[in-house]
Formats: C-alpha cells, structure tokens, sequence
C-alpha cells in the first residue's frame, strides 16, 4: 500500500501560479501511476491530471489543458502539479491520488477514481 502526502497549496492572486507536491511512501513508487484530483465547495470531486508509471504518459482535464502541467520523479517518490495562469475556478481542495500498475486515459479516471488517496491540499485563487 501507499502513502500520500501533498503540499504546496496556498492562496495565489488570478494569473498567478502555484505547485503542487506529494510525496508518496511505502510500495514501490515506480509501480502507481498517479493523478490528481480537485473538489470545489458544493461540488463533486473531478479529474484534473494522470502521469503514467514512467512519465511518458500524461492526460489532463479539458478546463485544465494547456495550463496545468503533472510530472514525476521517481527517484524522489514524489508527482508534481505545476499550475499556470490559475483562475478563480481553480479554487479547490487539491488531492494526489495512485493506482497500481496500469495507465488508462482521463475519461477512465474521471468516472473511476483512484484507489488510494492523500488527506489534500487547499488552492485558493483570488480575483
């Protein structure tokens, strides 16, 4: 099993951008691949990025693409989520999410989910 850890939220000004950490312990880091979702107050969680085990792979939310930018380092154990040109919209609770083994699309995920989930971390993006 694995555990995840994210940091770096915070509030950041509209155009402004923000990265996002999260840390993952316990199996073998190489062996997820891993995403990224977002919940906004009064709203359902969403897709917002996947990486695939290698980095070779990545897919993203229409509303995020071009924008957003998932990466990894597995010598670090650690997914990144540099975000760009962030807007109001953007303002939610940030959560890293990892599944084993095998990379399917966003669409997959968007309906799926992950199965294992860190605790979140808070964006706020002001006007």
């Amino acid at each position: 099993q694995v555990q995840l850890v994210e940091s770096g939220g915070g509030l950041v000004q509209a155009g402004g951008s923000l990265r996002l950490s999260c840390a993952a312990s316990g199996r073998t880091f190489s062996s997820y691949v891993m995403g990224w979702f977002r919940q906004a107050p009064g709203k359902e969680r969403e897709f917002v990025a996947v990486i695939s085990r290698s980095g070779g792979s990545t897919d993203y939310a229409d509303s995020v693409k071009g924008r957003f930018t998932i990466s990894r380092d597995n010598a670090k154990n650690t997914v990144y989520l540099q975000m760009n040109s962030l807007k109001p919209e953007d303002t939610a609770v940030y959560y890293c999410a990892a599944d084993l083994w095998t990379y399917y699309s966003g669409s997959y995920y968007s309906r799926y989910g992950m199965h294992y989930w860190g605790k979140g971390t808070l964006v706020t993006v002001s006007s």
